[in-house]
Order: structure tokens, then C-alpha cells, then sequence
């Protein structure tokens, strides 16, 4: 017999992020709008809403103007909007402007605005109180609970205090089940149960492999005379080779400019690290220019879904349905996703509502799946379907041109008769025998950091004595295959230190996870080259806490 108890809602919505939070919105006006007196639960495994949210981000306010079309008389933190686009193009001491004008128009950022996510989504909050939803931050679905005819039931959140040999300390408090009429998983990028889901119902059959990047991103204050609110800049090029990616520099509210650096993890190069391009990127004389005489307040790290239109699996199961990055709806060429994941999260909470009032439970929510296909959202994704493809396939200067053409033939519409394949991310590493070592520079303090120093500065805390929340399928991986074959890339695609190889120059070398310092960012369940860590959920509260991210 279960020793937790139960809650029933009507609406459970896994993750309290843009997506989660808007689909919550917009099932309160929906009921309203209905006279039905909705329940609707978010649970967020991070101390508060916005502690794990992390995005560059410029955000295109056009879901936001659907939900909540007075949003600029409510106080929000959308108070900044990009006057200035530049593009850079980076050797290693030079910088060159690609001229916005040979973009397409949808590549402008006419009408968005340069802010902190995570703030956004505290606002947000904020807005889904007012309106009667119930938040429970601090707690991390850990379960799918299931129905005797196999629709989802619910979840249910993890225990609290147990001890990493798997006892129960003197702390311990049972997990809760919370049982709904539907289920929705908002939980990011790889999410943990939304895996699990894709897997049980088969739901990627008919779709592409999902592909992923990992971005980085650092806040710095900056001196008064540099700081020009609003003004957005992409750059291309140095310091990545055969790599792709490329950084960012936005200037937002307060004196502070976010920097970060994404690289697709299709990436060939056993020895190339993330996190020392994105140091050594911060190091060219135009970056260097804008963060002299700054100081670095805050860092954090994040997977991206980079697969695009054809990599959406099916969206809906009985029971539920995946909303925003857990299904994977970033529009790459834009760097966008936040108002396309807030839109899909309209579009279920619609359906559900719709369900709910016509006495239906548990059942599969087609109307959501066909909202999407016939939504802004599709066509926006549709439309740079073959953007990523071309430049993995041709390279950064040939690649980036015929995605240009390609773009602009999809503007204008004319729509390309092909969409060209993803291929998955782990299958792309070299083996170190045939890849050359990069000698990354050391970092001096001043402009590029060490991962301890900087994972410092994202707040990250975990209760050590719990259960590693990294699982190895095999434990032997690590050394009996990885380390001969690919010379253990998690020592350096982790963006945090999580992972190292103790004794590497002896006869017993030791595959060492301090689970401690992980940032939740996913990147080793992607990129593994074996397939044999798994990121599972810890303790809700445990991991970052971003201010201002």
C-alpha cells in the first residue's frame, strides 16, 4: 500500500515554465469563458518559478499579445525592446557586419524585446495566482501514474530525505501522487518523464530524431557609457572550426548585458568543450571591447532543441499531451522559442477545457494535435524546416548560404518539395585516434573563468547525501569503452565539472559523477556517445537558482 497521499485536480501541468505557465492562463480564461469552476496544479522542481530558466532571450511578445493582450498595462518585465540588430561575423581578431537587409524579414527583431526569462516567467506566476492556479514550487515530478486502461493518471513527486544508499534519513517525507482528468508535460528540453512518454506511446515514429545545442550564457554588469538598452547582436564564425554555433550579446535592463554561446552538439571533435569556445570567445577584441572595465554577476548552461519542424513528435497521448520544449518547437534561424512554446501551451489548455465541459477524462486530446498542424506555429517552423540541415550538411560558409535562399524562397511561397533528414547528435563524435586535441587557453580571470569558479555563480546546490541523480546504465561504460575510444568526452562537453577521470595516467583509472555541481542541463543524456547516462530527476529545490536569467 502506497504510503503517499493523493490530490485530484482536473489539470496537472508538469514544469512551470513559459509553456506550463500559459497553458495554466489559458485554461482559467478558457473555463471561465465556460462557467466551469477549473482546478489547475503547476508543479516546478525548482526552488521557485524562473530558478531553472535560462534563455538569451530576445522574445517575441506575439503568443504573449494572445494571451493576455493588456499585458503592457500589467507591470511586466517586457520593458526593453531591441532598437539596434547587428550580425557579426568573427575571425579570430576581426569582426564583419552581414548586412540585415539580405535576411528575411521574419530574421528582424522588429517588436521584440531583449529580457530575462526567468523573469518573464515570475511574472507569469504572478498573472496564474491572480487567476486561481495553485503552484508548487520545490517539487519534482518523478512518476507517471497510470490508469488500469493505460492513459495517464497523474504524477507523483519524489520522495524527500533519502539517503544515497538509498535509506531513509530522519527527514524523509513520502512523495505526493496528484491525479488529473489530464496531465501536461511541460518540462523543457529532454525533459525526464516527457522521455519516458515518447518512448511508451511511440510517439517520435513518424517524426525526425530530435537534434540539440547547448548554450551558455553569462550576465555582467557594465559600465554606464557601454550599455545601449536594446541593442542585439548574433555572431557567426570564431572561435568554432568544423563546429556549429555561434554567440550572442544582448543589452537589457539595469546596466547589464547577456552573453552567451550555443554549439550544436553534432559536433565531431571528441575534445572540443562548450564551455572553453564560449571562454575563448569572450576573449575576441569586439566582445572584449563591450565587457572591459565589467564584471560577471551570474552564469548557467542549458540544452536547446535544435530539430525543428520535422523533429515535433506527436503531441498528445491518452491522458495528456507535451507542450512547449518537451516536444521541441525552437525556431533555430530566429534563436526563438518562448513564444512558441507559450502558444502550444494555449492550444492544449484549449482542447483540455474543451474535454473537460463536454464530461470527457483521461482520452487522447486530438483537437490540440490539430490546432497545432493548423496553427502560426507550424507554418513558422515549416517555413526554416531546412535551415539547420543544409549548414550541418554543407558547412557554416555554403551551408549558411543555401539556408539563406532557402528561407527567403519559403518567404516568399514557394515552398521547397523536400525536407531534408536529422540525423542523432551522439552518433557524430570522431574517435579520439583520428580527431586533433584542442589546447584551450588558460583562463585569466578577468574575461574567461574556470567551470567550479562559474558554477559558483549560478547558485547550484543539491543535497549531497541523496541518490545521484545520473544514472550509467553500466558503470563500466565510462572507462572500459569511452575512455579508449572517444578519451571521455563528458569531461568536457559538461558545462559544469560534473564529470572526471581520476587517474587517467594509471592502471585504474576511475570514472568520478559529482552530481553536486550538475546545472540541469542535459547535455550528458544527449550527447553520451555510449547512450549510458540517463539525467533523472533529484530532490524538487535542488540544482540552479538564476537571478535574472
Amino acid at each position: 500500500m502506497s504510503d503517499r497521499e493523493s490530490m485530484p485536480y482536473d489539470l496537472v501541468i508538469v514544469g512551470g515554465g513559459p509553456a506550463g505557465l500559459s497553458a495554466a492562463i489559458r485554461a482559467k480564461q478558457a473555463a471561465a469563458d465556460k462557467g466551469l469552476d477549473l482546478s489547475v496544479c503547476i508543479l516546478e522542481k525548482g526552488s521557485e518559478i524562473g530558478a531553472h530558466i535560462l534563455s538569451g532571450a530576445v522574445v517575441d511578445p506575439k503568443a504573449l499579445d494572445e494571451l493576455l493582450p493588456n499585458w503592457r498595462d500589467l507591470d511586466s518585465p517586457l520593458t526593453v525592446p531591441v532598437v539596434e540588430n547587428h550580425h557579426w561575423i568573427l575571425t579570430e581578431t576581426k569582426h564583419y557586419e552581414f548586412p540585415h537587409g539580405l535576411m528575411p524579414p521574419f530574421m528582424n527583431n522588429k517588436g521584440c524585446y531583449t529580457v530575462s526569462l526567468g523573469n518573464l516567467c515570475r511574472w507569469l506566476a504572478g498573472q496564474a495566482e491572480a487567476l486561481g492556479v495553485e503552484i508548487f514550487p520545490g517539487f519534482a515530478a518523478a512518476e507517471v501514474l497510470w490508469n488500469e486502461d493505460g492513459s495517464v493518471k497523474g504524477v507523483a513527486t519524489g520522495d524527500m530525505g533519502i539517503a544515497r544508499d538509498g535509506s531513509r534519513k530522519d527527514s524523509w517525507q513520502p512523495g505526493l501522487e496528484l491525479h488529473a482528468k489530464y496531465t501536461f508535460f511541460a518540462e523543457g528540453v529532454r525533459g525526464h518523464l516527457s522521455k519516458q512518454l515518447i518512448r511508451h506511446f511511440d510517439l517520435a515514429k513518424n517524426s525526425q530524431p530530435q537534434i540539440y545545442g547547448i548554450g551558455l550564457k553569462e550576465l555582467w554588469d557594465i559600465p554606464a557609457e557601454k550599455h545601449k538598452p536594446g541593442f542585439v547582436t548574433h555572431t557567426q564564425g570564431w572561435p568554432l572550426g568544423d563546429a556549429n554555433g555561434g554567440g550572442f550579446l544582448y543589452h537589457q535592463a539595469n546596466g547589464q548585458v547577456a552573453l552567451g554561446f550555443s554549439v550544436w552538439l553534432n559536433y565531431s571533435n571528441p575534445y572540443l568543450s562548450p564551455f572553453d569556445e564560449f571562454q575563448r570567445w569572450k576573449t575576441h577584441p569586439a566582445i572584449k571591447a563591450i565587457l572591459e572595465g565589467g564584471r560577471r554577476v551570474s552564469y548557467g548552461a542549458r540544452a536547446i532543441n535544435d530539430g525543428g519542424w520535422q523533429s515535433v513528435p506527436k503531441l498528445t497521448f491518452p491522458g495528456g499531451a507535451l507542450i512547449g520544449c518537451s516536444a521541441g518547437f525552437v525556431n533555430v534561424p530566429r534563436i526563438k522559442g518562448s513564444h512558441t512554446a507559450m502558444k502550444t501551451g494555449m492550444m492544449a489548455a484549449e482542447a483540455a477545457v474543451d474535454a473537460i465541459a463536454s464530461q470527457r477524462q483521461n482520452d487522447e486530446l486530438a483537437d490540440y494535435g490539430d490546432a497545432y498542424k493548423k496553427s502560426w506555429v507550424f507554418e513558422e517552423l515549416k517555413m526554416v524546416r531546412n535551415t539547420l540541415p543544409l549548414v550541418e550538411k554543407f558547412g557554416n560558409l555554403v551551408g549558411t548560404g543555401l539556408a539563406g535562399v532557402t528561407m527567403w524562397m519559403e518567404y516568399l511561397g514557394y515552398t521547397l518539395p523536400f525536407t531534408m533528414k536529422n540525423h542523432p547528435d551522439y552518433k557524430s563524435l570522431k574517435k579520439a585516434a583520428d580527431a586533433k586535441p584542442i589546447d584551450y587557453p588558460k583562463p585569466d580571470g578577468v574575461y574567461s573563468f574556470d567551470k567550479l569558479t562559474s558554477v559558483f555563480l549560478s547558485n547550484t546546490n543539491h543535497e549531497e547525501d541523496q541518490p545521484i541523480h545520473l544514472t550509467l546504465k553500466d558503470p563500466e561504460v565510462p572507462i572500459a569503452v569511452n575512455l579508449p575510444t572517444w578519451d571521455e568526452p563528458a569531461q568536457r562537453y559538461c558545462p559544469a565539472g560534473v564529470y572526471e577521470v581520476v587517474g587517467k595516467d594509471t592502471d585504474e583509472p576511475r570514472f568520478q559523477i559529482n552530481a553536486q555541481n550538475c546545472v540541469h542541463c542535459k547535455t550528458c543524456d544527449i550527447k553520451d556517445p555510449s547512450q549510458n547516462i540517463t539525467w533523472v530527476v533529484p530532490e524538487g529545490g535542488g540544482g540552479p537558482n538564476y537571478p535574472n536569467m
